[in-house]
């Protein structure tokens, strides 16, 4: 069995990150609760103010899934309200 990654990078104002982390819990629990094929998830705090998420599901179409939901919940919109730049998103297979 493979595992779907999806890789986001993103950038938030140094200011906001005691905000950021805060956050990251709620976000985690409405992908836990709203969230069909969510694994997991690790926070990758890089130079230049970039972070890293690192977000595990079962599959492609549950990835794609969650894409189509966005910001649905109020935990995870509170999460990516922080975010000031989206730099990329990338999706790999974990094998």
């Amino acid at each position: 069995m493979t595992t779907t990654v999806e890789l986001t990078r993103f950038r938030v104002a140094p200011e906001r990150t005691g905000e950021l982390l805060a956050a990251r819990p709620g976000m985690l629990a409405g992908f836990r609760t709203g969230r069909t094929g969510f694994l997991g998830a690790r926070l990758v705090r890089l130079p230049g103010g970039e972070w890293l998420d690192i977000v595990e599901w079962r599959s492609p179409a549950d990835l794609a899934a969650s894409r189509a939901k966005g910001g649905d919940l109020p935990g995870i919109r509170a999460f990516f309200d922080l975010i000031d730049d989206l730099v990329s998103t990338e999706e790999g297979e974990l094998t």
